[in-house]
């Protein structure tokens, strides 16, 4: 198995055989994810650092990975200091980077590195590839199913969006899941309920959030970063596949992502999530001064269900949103 640290080039792991972990996946839906944070704390690790990372850290130490690919830039500002406490645990880290100007002569070279490193070739990459594409467009499916025709909850639109990332480590059998779900899915009666939202940010760390806003009367029509994760747009080859990703770059090519799917769903308002202790959270007043649309910035910290603040503070959001509705 062969941890990392958010999205890379899956595409490479299949190639050589190797089973994918993303470990955001295993620590979110291990058992007890909150004793995963105190064991990092225990270990150390400050107590104002990022919940996930924390999390990623006992991760890979419950789990017994011996080998972790780390994105070193374009995601997480603190992930180079875990490669290295990584390191000294003798875990064997190999950086990955998205150049912040999607330079494709230097994003073509962090795929050649980890290409090399796994020792696979274009064309079996090109061939593993097929397989996802193939995996994803039934995952676009379900997308389209939960905006279009309103089949598919928010809650199950977020898993399988985000299980993208690494397939559940076996892209056959999680393709064999999707298969299941889309025959059951297809045949349902559609949601009714009153507010269309978007969710923007990270996947978030509360646990029961979906379930939450549908009992409150609004779905989750749009997860913008898990969508990110199934590669949605149609492309020539690897590289520009992982220069259309819009997450690792800047936020305004996310924005023009977001304000076009906010349009295109008919989307009441956006819950923007932000991680304590995440450098994203700078990235609110920019998202807050550019959509045109109500938006919620919910916070959140530890695993967990919804907090008595937060949920009041959802509740007063949705009745604003449903006061603004016509008639």
């Amino acid at each position: 198995m062969v941890g990392f640290t958010t999205t890379i080039p899956l595409e490479i792991l299949i190639a050589a055989g190797r089973p994918p972990a993303d470990l955001n996946n295993l620590f979110i839906t291990d058992p007890d994810p909150q004793g995963l944070i105190e064991e990092a704390e225990i270990a150390g690790f400050p107590r104002n650092i990022c919940g996930w990372i924390k999390g990623l850290y006992g991760t890979v130490l419950r789990h017994g990975i011996g080998e972790v690919i780390a994105v070193t830039e374009g995601d997480c500002s603190n992930t180079q200091a875990l490669m290295e406490v990584l390191c000294l645990q003798g875990v064997k880290t190999i950086p990955f980077a998205y150049p912040y100007d999607r330079s494709r002569e230097t994003l073509a070279l962090e795929i050649r590195k980890l290409s090399d490193h796994f020792g696979v070739s274009a064309a079996q990459v090109a061939e593993a590839r097929a397989q996802l594409e193939r995996v994803r467009a039934k995952v676009h499916e379900i997308d389209r199913l939960t905006w279009d025709e309103n089949r598919v909850s928010g809650e199950d639109n977020h898993l399988f969006q985000v299980c993208t990332s690494d397939m559940k480590g076996d892209p056959a059998a999680f393709e064999r899941e999707i298969d299941e779900f889309l025959r059951a899915a297809q045949t349902r009666a559609p949601f009714s309920e009153s507010l269309r939202l978007a969710y923007i940010g990270v996947p978030p760390i509360i646990t029961n959030l979906y379930p939450s806003l549908e009992e409150m009367g609004a779905r989750v029509v749009f997860n913008e970063t898990q969508r990110q994760f199934s590669m949605p747009y149609a492309t020539a080859d690897l590289v520009e596949q992982y220069r259309r990703y819009t997450y690792p770059y800047d936020v305004f090519s996310r924005l023009d992502d977001i304000e076009e799917q906010i349009a295109l769903r008919r989307v009441d308002g956006v819950i923007h999530y932000v991680q304590s202790f995440c450098f994203r959270q700078i990235e609110d007043l920019i998202v807050r001064k550019r959509l045109k649309v109500p938006i919620l910035t919910l916070e959140g910290d530890r695993p967990g269900p919804l907090d008595a603040r937060s949920r009041i503070r959802i509740e007063g959001f949705l009745e604003m949103l449903k006061a603004r509705k016509p008639c």
